[in-house]
């Protein structure tokens, strides 16, 4: 099968061979024809499969064939993604398929200036890249409109809820136009996913490539047991011991990310950080610095889980263990992209198995241990397996009594063969009961 049985016109086929597209992904294939049929669409994938070509390349045909010329302020198709990281990722997609047509492109988020997307949007845009949030203050500032809308879709719809965006999804979908083709893509589905596809999407087709919430086979996967308070100190070793030349590391915290780049630059490595306290710009510069591999490490919260696009990228690293269990699909996603191979080590301590049991009952596989020399945690970290359950080790029996053994009775210790009559009752001392009220003065 090739892009062109799928029914592609030339512009995009010419674009898809310059990027070096030569056969499409089975979510490709199967997304495609029924995005240029019209139909709504609930497609799981994982991630590095493909998934943005699969709805990006069949919508921007749409637009070039079908609707009027959009007008000022509006938009004809809108992508609805969780952070600015993947508006950025996807915008950059959207615009090397669309290098051929005569189509506008534009991608909003927060974290900069609103004056500017405003102005760019006086014009229209044939499609447009958001996060929730800020699309919601253009449209209540009157900068957008959707009256001229075809097509929505929510990209990584189950990260939004995991934000918090489930406010601005309702409020989003009272403000658009009722006809409209909706394409529902992501990675993994949860159950609310589900219920909000029932309300949003109209008979829709489902495609599932993939297991549902399995990682990719292209990534090896394994993790060492170690105490939190040197998790570090470890991570260190390893990197040196392994010669790591560029490693994408997730931790738990912004405090944990700026903690392990401080430690890690004053041993003189080459590292940055992003979360979603530094501004966007100093995000992005971190980001193209570690994709020009100008930085050797990249330590990042969950805000990069998604929506960041390495090429060849060998080695994910999780300092810390995700608090939601698909994250880790996600985390671990940045490698083993498009075909390409990959690892991803974790490293657990004992607060963290409740965490290691849930990743591997939604990946339905156990993770290999490993212990470093010198690094045994003191802390034992208890076994678990792909149920979910943790397993406890069997407390040992206890120890039975020695036969004539004293024994406790009645609060007096008693041998065994007698009775309390039996044991002599020491006489009640009396204690004299001295007068403590006033003195009496002597005459």
């Amino acid at each position: 099968m090739t892009f062109a049985t799928l029914g592609l016109i030339e512009p995009l086929l010419r674009a898809l061979e310059t990027l070096g597209y030569q056969t499409p992904t089975p979510v490709q294939a199967q997304a495609i024809p029924a995005v240029l049929a019209g139909r709504d669409l609930m497609a799981a994938a994982q991630t590095g499969t493909g998934k943005t070509a699969g709805f990006a390349v069949p919508l921007l045909q749409l637009l070039a064939m079908e609707g009027p010329k959009v007008t000022p302020n509006s938009v004809r198709a809108l992508i609805l993604v969780p952070t600015r990281e993947l508006a950025e990722q996807v915008h950059e997609s959207v615009r090397q398929y669309a290098e051929h047509l005569p189509l506008s492109t534009y991608a909003v988020y927060g974290g900069v200036s609103i004056n500017p997307q405003m102005m760019k949007l006086r014009k229209g845009v044939d499609l447009l890249v958001a996060t929730p949030g800020r699309l919601l203050d253009l449209f209540r500032q009157n900068a957008l409109k959707f009256n001229q809308l075809q097509t929505l879709v929510l990209d990584e719809a189950d990260r939004m809820l995991d934000l918090g965006f489930s406010e601005e999804l309702a409020n989003i979908y009272r403000v658009l136009p009722k006809k409209r083709q909706t394409l529902l893509f992501s990675a993994t589905f949860s159950d609310e996913i589900r219920l909000l596809a029932g309300q949003m999407l109209n008979d829709p087709l489902s495609i599932e490539v993939s297991p549902r919430n399995v990682a990719a086979n292209t990534v090896k996967q394994w993790l060492y047991t170690v105490d939190k308070k040197r998790k570090a100190e470890l991570f260190v070793h390893l990197m040196r011991k392994h010669k790591w030349k560029q490693v994408l590391v997730f931790a738990k915290t912004r405090n944990g990310v700026d903690a392990l780049v401080e430690k890690l630059q004053g041993l003189g490595v080459n590292a940055d950080g992003i979360h979603g306290d530094k501004p966007q710009a100093t995000r992005q510069r971190a980001l193209d610095r570690f994709k020009a591999s100008e930085v050797q490490i990249l330590v990042a919260t969950d805000v990069a889980a998604r929506g960041l696009d390495i090429e060849d990228l060998p080695l994910v690293v999780n300092f810390d263990l995700p608090i939601v269990a698909e994250d880790y699909i996600h985390r671990i996603g940045r490698t083993g992209r498009a075909g390409a191979t990959g690892e991803a080590i974790s490293l657990v301590c004992a607060d963290e198995v409740n965490l290691l049991s849930a990743i591997e009952m939604l990946t339905r596989q156990g993770l290999n241990r490993h212990l470093e020399q010198d690094f045994e945690p003191e802390h034992r970290v208890p076994d678990t397996d792909a149920s979910g359950l943790v397993i406890k080790k069997p407390k040992k029996p206890k120890k039975p009594k020695a036969a004539g053994g004293a024994k406790r009775n009645l609060g007096k210790w008693v041998d065994s063969g007698e009775t309390v009559a039996d044991v002599p009752v020491k006489p009640v001392r009396k204690v004299p009961v001295f007068n403590t009220g006033p003195r009496k003065r002597k005459p």
